[in-house]
């Protein structure tokens, strides 16, 4: 059984989300999504982010029928032993990674890049709000 591994916020849904995860899906039996925390997300984004707290990312994105599994992680470290410990077959990740350390990658057996869909995007969404 092949299984796919995507992580990330997922903070407010958009297509760009979905064609990600169907993608991911696509390419395995089983789709694992891992979620950063909420400090871990304020961290990164901002002070007002996340939007949606862990728990209401979380059952949002097992809404999505190509979704088989959320988990979520607080640090890097929990990020690399949570591919570790999973080893999937394939890990997609943000077509922005190309050329970088991808954390947890070495334990994927095969490291496929998403780019973005167009100019989707959860901060692009929240700037257009405010």
């Amino acid at each position: 059984m092949k299984t796919a591994f995507v992580n990330g916020c997922f903070d407010i849904l958009h297509i760009g989300h979905l064609r990600l995860l169907e993608y991911a899906r696509s390419t395995a039996d089983k789709l694992i999504v891992a979620l950063d925390s909420d400090e871990r997300v304020k961290q990164s984004k901002g002070f007002d982010r996340p939007f949606n707290t862990l728990a209401d990312r979380k059952e949002m994105l097992l809404g999505f029928t190509c979704v088989d599994e959320v988990r979520d992680f607080s640090n890097d470290n929990e990020l690399k032993e949570l591919v570790r410990s999973i080893h999937p077959s394939t890990m997609i990740v943000g077509g922005d990674w190309r050329g970088k350390d991808v954390i947890g990658g070495e334990y994927a057996d095969e490291l496929k890049f998403f780019d973005r869909i167009g100019q989707h995007s959860t901060t692009r969404i929240l700037r257009n709000v405010k």
